[in-house]
């Protein structure tokens, strides 16, 4: 595996995956407007909008692609296979990132071996303190550790999660584009032993509470979470996973060198 090195401050393309959202997607674009390291692009996919999404995005500047096939996973592997910083930044329309958002995914990137392939981090909801913080820890926590128990490593959190560009070319073609999977949960059953995903506190993001709120939706995502499982879990078992993870060399031994005249 090829593994270039970015720079210090890697420069990164925010990915935002859009439909009928034009009012979450306008309080994305002013908090990444108010960033204090600025991306090198913002890349809107609009999936099929009927709201004016798209114009709210090609107003504030960003470049907008569109994605016939519905669903998330076909809209982000749109934008990332668009992308052109050395990190792929990826939020929903209903994140609130802080101002130091893009700068602490550059940090972490930089910070981490390129074997790290991936950051992420927790969410809080936008709801009255404390609930939203504890409606979140329970809603995140149990993805984290559900999900992390079939992978054998922390989970991409698609709210908020970064990876380096040269990985998803190197897993694209692995990757669902269906609308029946969760696009970031298929994502992260592509890390490879001796790759990483790492959970930084730093990176965390506010969000809608949309996500808990009682009806179809929810149906719909546990729906999409045991097809994501079913469909990973056809090639590797979780067990089979763990194991391989577990006993991937973590330092390559040394090769001797052959004597002379071999």
């Amino acid at each position: 595996m090829g593994e270039p090195t970015p720079s210090r401050s890697p420069t990164c393309s925010v990915v935002v995956p859009v439909r009928d959202d034009a009012t979450e997607l306008r309080g994305l674009l002013e908090a990444l407007e108010r960033q204090a390291r600025r991306p090198m692009e913002i890349i809107v996919v609009d999936n099929g909008s009927r709201d004016g999404s798209a114009e709210v995005a090609r107003a504030a500047g960003c470049t907008v692609i569109t994605e016939g096939k519905p669903g998330i996973a076909a809209a982000a592997a749109a934008g990332y296979d668009a992308a052109r910083g050395e990190l792929i930044v990826r939020c929903d329309a209903d994140s609130r990132p802080p101002p130091s958002w893009i700068a602490a995914h550059q940090s972490a990137h930089a910070r981490h071996s390129p074997r790290t392939v991936i950051v992420t981090g927790p969410s809080s909801f936008t709801l009255p303190a404390p609930f939203g913080v504890l409606a979140a820890a329970v809603y995140l926590g149990s993805y984290m550790l559900a999900t992390g128990a079939a992978l054998g490593h922390v989970p991409a959190f698609g709210t908020t999660m970064s990876m380096r560009t040269h990985w998803w070319h190197e897993v694209r073609d692995q990757v669902s584009r269906s609308d029946g999977v969760h696009d970031d949960m298929d994502l992260s059953f592509q890390v490879r032993p001796g790759e990483y995903v790492r959970l930084e506190w730093s990176v965390g993001v506010a969000m809608s509470p949309r996500a808990i709120r009682p009806g179809r939706g929810g149906l719909q995502r546990w729906a999409r979470a045991v097809r994501t499982l079913r469909r990973n879990w056809r090639p590797q078992k979780p067990w089979e996973r763990w194991a391989s993870r577990l006993t991937f060399p973590r330092v390559p031994p040394p090769v001797d060198p052959a004597p002379k005249g071999e």
